[in-house]
């Protein structure tokens, strides 16, 4: 992709220069490099839609892996490469909601509404303000008490798959026949447990990616759910497939971090994304902004990474070489 240059943006540039002619201050300058980081973002050629649907569970049993991040990120890059995206916020933490800018108190529409009041889909999403293509189904803190409220309930670990199947935006047909308004991605984010909301999201998904941080205990509790999603494919769901493993907080600077990456590779193939997320700060600030990294600083090295890792899932439809368990 070409850089974008001061000049392409016209008065919007020029208006940081100095009015006495003198050279921009550092902090003019650092502004300019943020114009035409934003404005650049917008103007990323399209990629390709799917031809179908792709419903990705974001998972992880073990905590602070960048699963809510990358979540946000990945759903933020591939809408600024074309797709239309939704994310369904399943973590009562609200923490997807809040980086997407998305309100998320108690009474807001949420994906509560969706699991356990049956609302339609359409009736709880909402649209991001910051990326165009991109919409949201917020989480709120009655989404905690779901998982007792479910218990009773018939068929309780399909009731997500229900929603989702109910939409006619989810579909299983080409653009061409289900309309532009077609979700091309749909990103479920996740709790850091295997209870019954993680349940729903591996029913109602079809393929997984699953962020792995490259630090030591990178491959703790992936047993349990690589287990886990065995269960699901045997009795509940023959479709799901892991499609992706996401490297994340990636060091470049130490041995440890390549280890741990050699590691990954060693045990899961091409399902390992070859795009590492490197560790950054700018990544880490942009959720107390309520921005993902792809609006707060689209030209810092995370959202370089996040969005060569988006272009590298969208190669990676169901079926290729890497796609399954």
């Amino acid at each position: 992709m070409s850089v974008p240059k001061a000049s392409d943006y016209g008065d919007a540039a020029q208006s940081l220069a100095d009015p006495y002619g003198d050279e921009p201050t550092p902090l003019a300058k650092a502004a300019e490099h943020m114009l035409l980081a934003r404005q650049g973002a917008k103007m990323r050629p399209a990629i390709e839609r799917p031809s179908a649907t792709r419903i990705l569970v974001v998972a992880n049993q073990k905590g602070g892996v960048g699963k809510t991040t990358s979540t946000v990120n990945m759903a933020a890059a591939l809408a600024q490469l074309g797709q239309r995206v939704l994310v369904i916020d399943l973590d009562p933490q609200g923490n997807a909601s809040t980086a997407l800018s998305i309100e998320h108190h108690r009474g807001t529409p949420s994906s509560y509404d969706l699991l356990v009041e049956g609302e339609p889909l359409s009736a709880v999403l909402s649209p991001c303000p910051d990326i165009e293509l991109l919409s949201v189904v917020p989480a709120t803190i009655d989404l905690a008490g779901a998982e007792i409220e479910l218990v009773s309930v018939v068929a309780r670990e399909q009731r997500l798959q229900k929603a989702l199947r109910a939409d006619p935006r989810i579909s299983d047909q080409p653009v061409s026949d289900a309309g532009e308004e077609r979700f091309d991605y749909v990103f479920i984010d996740c709790p850091p447990s295997l209870g019954l909301l993680t349940l729903n999201a591996l029913v109602a998904g079809r393929e997984m990616m699953v962020p792995i941080q490259a630090e030591y205990y990178a491959l703790e509790g992936l047993g349990q759910l690589l287990a886990t999603v065995d269960m699901v494919k045997a009795h509940l769901n023959p479709e799901l497939a892991i499609s992706a493993f996401l490297i994340t907080m990636y060091d470049g600077r130490t041995r440890l971090a390549a280890s741990v990456a050699e590691e990954v590779r060693e045990h899961f193939g091409p399902q390992v994304l070859r795009t590492n997320i490197p560790r950054s700060v700018r990544v880490s600030e942009a959720p107390s902004y309520s921005q993902t990294v792809m609006t707060y600083d689209p030209g810092s090295p995370g959202a370089m990474g996040y969005l060569e890792a988006a272009k590298e899932l969208a190669s990676k439809g169901p079926g290729t070489k890497g796609a399954d368990t």
